[in-house]
C-alpha cells in the first residue's frame, strides 16, 4: 500500500516531459533567429558553426536557468549544442563531407543529443517547475519570454519588410474574440461589446485599405498594426480578456510589423 501511494510522486510524468522538450526547442528557435544577424558573415564553416552551437546554448542557458535547472545540467544541454558540430567537423576537415552537410548534419543531431540527455535525468525533467532563486537578470530575461519569441518571429521584417494583406488585420481582433469566449470573460457584457467594436473597426480599416491606393494603403496597414499593439498592451496590463503572454507577444509582433512599414517603406 505504502508503493501504490509512493509511486505517482516519483514516476516520470511525461506531459511536464514533454513541456520541457517543447520549451527547449522554442529556446534553440529563439536563440538563433536574435543573435544571429550579429554575426559577421562566417569565414569559414567551422565558425558558422560554432556560431549557430552558441546562439542556441545562450539562449537555452538563460532559460533553463530561469525554470529552476541546476549548472550541471545546463552544461550537459550545452555539449548536445556543440558536440554534434565538432563531430561533424572531423570527416569535413578529412574532405569527407562538405560544409553545409556539417551545418544540416548539426542540426539533425542535436535533438536526438537533446532527448538523451533529457531523458538519462527524465525525473528531473518530468516535474512541474517549482520555486527556485535565479540571478534577478535571468528572473527579468525569463519573464519575457513572450517579447523574446515575438522579437525572433519578426526579426526578417527588418531586412525584407512588408505590408501585410488587408484582410491579414481582421485575425488581430478575431484572436480576442476567440480568447474571450474559450475564457469565458463575456459573462462581462461591456467586455464583449468592446471587443465587437474593436472587430468592427479593423474590418473598416480593412475595407479601406483593400480599395485604396497602394501608398496610402501601407499607411493604413501600418496604423491598423501600430494601434493593435496599443490594444496588446492595454489588454496585457489590465490581465483581461486573452491570457497575458498571447497579448504581450502579439503587442510585441503588431509594433514590429508597424515600425517596420513606417521606416522602410
Amino acid at each position: 500500500m505504502t508503493l501504490s501511494l509512493e509511486e505517482p510522486r516519483t514516476a516520470p510524468r511525461w506531459g511536464y516531459f514533454a513541456r520541457h522538450a517543447i520549451e527547449m526547442a522554442v529556446a534553440m528557435f529563439v536563440g538563433m533567429e536574435l543573435f544571429a544577424p550579429f554575426w559577421p558573415e562566417a569565414p569559414g564553416i567551422e565558425v558558422a558553426a560554432l556560431a549557430a552551437a552558441t546562439d542556441m546554448t545562450v539562449a537555452m542557458t538563460v532559460w533553463m536557468l530561469y525554470r529552476g535547472h541546476g549548472r550541471a545540467r545546463v552544461l550537459e544541454m550545452a555539449a548536445a549544442m556543440y558536440v554534434p558540430y565538432l563531430l561533424l567537423l572531423i570527416p569535413h576537415w578529412s574532405g569527407l563531407i562538405p560544409g553545409e552537410d556539417v551545418l544540416m548534419g548539426g542540426h539533425a543531431l542535436m535533438l536526438p543529443a537533446m532527448a538523451i540527455a533529457m531523458l538519462i535525468h527524465r525525473q528531473e525533467y518530468s516535474l512541474p517547475h517549482g520555486d527556485h532563486r535565479a540571478h534577478p537578470l535571468v528572473d527579468v530575461l525569463g519573464h519575457r519570454a513572450p517579447t523574446w519569441i515575438a522579437l525572433a518571429m519578426t526579426m526578417s521584417a527588418w531586412s525584407d519588410p512588408a505590408a501585410p494583406l488587408s484582410w491579414v488585420m481582421l485575425i488581430l481582433p478575431a484572436a480576442y474574440l476567440f480568447f474571450g469566449v474559450i475564457r469565458g470573460s463575456f459573462r462581462d457584457r461591456r467586455l464583449l461589446a468592446i471587443q465587437i467594436a474593436g472587430f468592427a473597426f479593423y474590418f473598416a480599416l480593412a475595407v479601406v485599405a483593400a480599395n485604396a491606393d497602394p501608398e496610402v494603403a501601407r499607411w493604413v496597414i501600418a496604423a491598423a498594426w501600430g494601434s493593435h499593439a496599443v490594444w496588446d498592451f492595454a489588454h496585457h496590463r489590465a490581465d483581461a480578456v486573452a491570457p497575458r503572454w498571447w497579448s504581450e507577444w502579439c503587442g510585441v509582433v503588431d509594433l514590429v510589423v508597424a515600425v517596420t512599414i513606417v521606416v522602410f517603406w
